[in-house]
């Protein structure tokens, strides 16, 4: 049993990220040790979350993964943990577009049985919070809203208003924090800027984040509330049982040893650093599980792969941002491009995918994949159901995950002569690049989903 609060608001920028990460940083100051989560597919909060309990930052999406697999990942990541905080996504109801409450806040509490915290914008508003309050607490009676966090109240006055208004709707007011401006996180086109591009800065907004959520919460209470969640069922998730040669896979390989029974653990290489901070701490599970030794390498100071590099794993981030910087690395980008002419696997996704381009905003890349990349207006949003078209190192013809895309970039041509998906919702198209050992594309997988993928990699880094 661990003791776990899911951090809800009824819209995006009421301030659960500042809540849920001032929580952390509060009760790991305090000497707990807190398990940090957050609703959906996003990456860049659960980096605050673990400059915040330092522990990694891990997701628990019900479409990604499915929503058998949410309390199984969250199980494993708290593990001996004395709390856990779950940050939710948007608004607490919403969740996949089209599917009810699907991927929701709501439904991922539901999934844990815990109890949610609203935290509420009480700028423009003073008794009208007590229907608001009522109403998201009486929608869904299998959601359990147990308290109220008001933030951005303006005064004292102002305080005592929304408190007293609260006292009619049964829900308990557990905190009520002033306007700070002070601890605010800079974002830029996709969101909050990633804690990897301004690591002291964020070290400082934390810790402001925690004083005032120390000052302004009852830790006591909202401690006590955690505690009261019922027992969860059911085994925590394992990465090695989730590769094991038992596990069915539509990925997997015959005719190659399993990676348990190979003698020697072949290296791959993950692309880290502030231009590469998109990434699930799960898939680097999954590949050391299932054979390899993991090691992480920064394409905008290494000049060099890792040596004995097997296979690249190149995941998201803001390659955008440090187009000039990645380019003149040219030495590492030629060292990119010459392992995958030697056909070691090469897995990228989003930001990968533009490293491997021809050009990113007119700045050279590794020109593995006949392509250029550029900035756009337009945002690409949103999950999608996808089929593997081509046979690759990550999956076998026909095999079905759910994906995410999330960028502001267009990619022409935006598939290969053999493409690497075939998308179905929410429009059909095929997308990414299958050019020999290489998989790239825009879409973001999660690989807890089909574990097959990881096994897979592996395997073909094994010579």
């Amino acid at each position: 049993m661990v003791a776990r609060l899911v951090i809800a608001a009824p819209s995006s920028g009421s301030g659960k990220t500042t809540v849920a990460t001032g929580l952390m940083a509060a009760f790991s100051a305090a000497g707990l040790a807190v398990s940090p989560h957050k609703v959906g597919p996003d990456y860049i909060d659960p980096g605050y979350h673990a400059l915040a309990t330092g522990r990694p930052g891990r997701n628990l999406d019900a479409y990604l993964c499915g929503p058998d697999l949410v309390a199984p990942l969250f199980a494993h990541g708290a593990a001996g943990c004395d709390l856990a905080v779950v940050e939710g996504v948007m608004g607490m109801y919403d969740g996949a577009a089209g599917q009810g409450e699907l991927a929701s806040t709501a439904h991922v509490a539901k999934l844990l049985r815990a109890p949610v915290v609203l935290v509420v914008d009480a700028s423009s508003q003073s008794r009208s919070v007590a229907a608001l309050v009522h109403g998201f607490a009486s929608w869904d009676p299998e959601v359990r809203v147990a308290g109220v966090i008001l933030n951005k109240v303006g005064s004292d006055r102002h305080e005592s208003l929304l408190r007293e208004a609260l006292d009619e709707s049964g829900v308990p007011v557990l905190g009520a924090l002033r306007r700070a401006a002070q601890v605010q996180t800079p974002s830029r086109h996709l969101g909050l800027v990633p804690v990897a591009e301004r690591r002291g800065d964020a070290v400082e907004s934390v810790a402001a984040l925690a004083s005032r959520v120390r000052e302004g919460c009852d830790l006591d209470a909202l401690l006590a509330l955690a505690r009261s969640a019922p027992s969860l069922s059911g085994e925590a998730w394992d990465p090695v049982a989730a590769v094991s040669p038992a596990s069915p896979s539509p990925s997997s390989s015959a005719g190659r040893a399993e990676s348990s029974a190979t003698p020697e653990r072949p290296l791959v290489a993950v692309a880290g650093g502030p231009a590469f901070t998109f990434s699930y701490a799960e898939h680097a599970e999954l590949l050391a599980a299932a054979g390899a030794d993991v090691v992480t390498f920064d394409p905008l100071h290494d000049e060099q792969l890792p040596d004995g590099t097997a296979g690249l794993v190149i995941g998201g981030g803001f390659p955008e941002v440090y187009a000039p910087e990645l380019s003149a690395n040219d030495v590492l980008r030629k060292a990119v491009a010459e392992l995958a002419r030697s056909g070691a696997p090469v897995a990228a996704e989003c930001a990968g995918l533009l490293y491997l381009s021809r050009e990113l905003d007119g700045k050279p890349m590794c020109g593995v994949l006949d392509a250029g990349a550029r900035m756009s207006e337009r945002l690409t949003l949103g999950y999608r159901e996808a089929v593997a078209v081509s046979d690759s190192v990550l999956a076998a013809v026909g095999t079905r995950m759910r994906g995410h895309e999330f960028h502001r970039t267009v990619m022409e041509p935006g598939a290969g002569p053999v493409p690497a998906w075939g998308l179905h919702r929410p429009e059909r198209r095929v997308e990414g690049f299958v050019q020999g050992n290489v998989h790239a594309s825009y879409l973001h997988t999660h690989w807890a989903a089909e574990p097959g993928v990881a096994r897979r990699f592996v395997e073909r880094c094994t010579p």
